[in-house]
């Protein structure tokens, strides 16, 4: 009977434990990544972190609380009140940096060959690329992320694979020859944003 009971004790404790290391875990994962909120002393983007190993810790002990772990504003206004946690607090997901960058490429096509991104695949291990109106392109995680949402607004998608070919023919335009009978490479030569611009107006 002793046996028993140690047994059933025991499966309780482990029980009890898993169920604590998977809170911990899960607590973990919802908040750890880069975020863009509104900052409130300034009303503009900025990219936060938060910390996101203290949450789990805490959540072990009980309720955890938010708390930033790095800010685009820091090292300057490291002492604010830190208000743009409530933003984090209510849509944790909406405000991630991976969700924000895979939304707005969804809903999208290369400008070059017309590909859409159809899957995470396309957007996050061959990461696609941004291409502003000077007409050259860089890799969505090279621009700083604070800056995305006006990058989002004045700037074309571009795949990985036009992003490869159309920074080698930039860099080494020496080696490159164009066929005239193919007038795209997988899409070719596109004009960049502002040249659509002008030509609208």
């Amino acid at each position: 009977m002793m046996t028993l009971l140690v047994y059933v004790g025991g499966a309780i404790v482990l029980f009890g434990l898993g169920y604590v290391i998977v809170r911990a875990t899960q607590a973990y994962f919802r908040y750890r990544g880069t975020r863009l909120v509104i900052c409130p002393e300034t009303a503009l983007t900025a990219a936060v972190e938060i910390n996101a190993l203290q949450v789990a810790e805490e959540t072990v002990l009980g309720t955890p609380h938010l708390e930033l772990h790095s800010c685009s504003r820091w090292p300057e206004r490291k002492d604010c009140g830190q208000a743009c946690l409530r933003q984090i607090e209510e849509a944790p997901q909406d405000c991630l940096v991976k969700n924000i960058v895979g939304k707005w490429y969804a809903e999208k096509k290369c400008a070059y060959c017309g590909k859409p991104f159809a899957n995470v695949d396309d957007i996050f291990n061959h990461k696609p690329a941004l291409m502003g109106p000077e007409g050259q392109s860089l890799e969505w995680d090279e621009i700083r992320p604070e800056t995305l949402p006006q990058a989002f607004s004045h700037c074309v998608p571009v795949c990985w694979s036009c992003h490869m070919v159309e920074t080698f023919r930039r860099e080494r335009p020496d080696v490159v020859v164009n066929n005239p009978w193919q007038p795209k490479h997988d899409g070719g030569p596109v004009e960049p944003p502002h040249a659509h611009a002008n030509k609208a107006n």
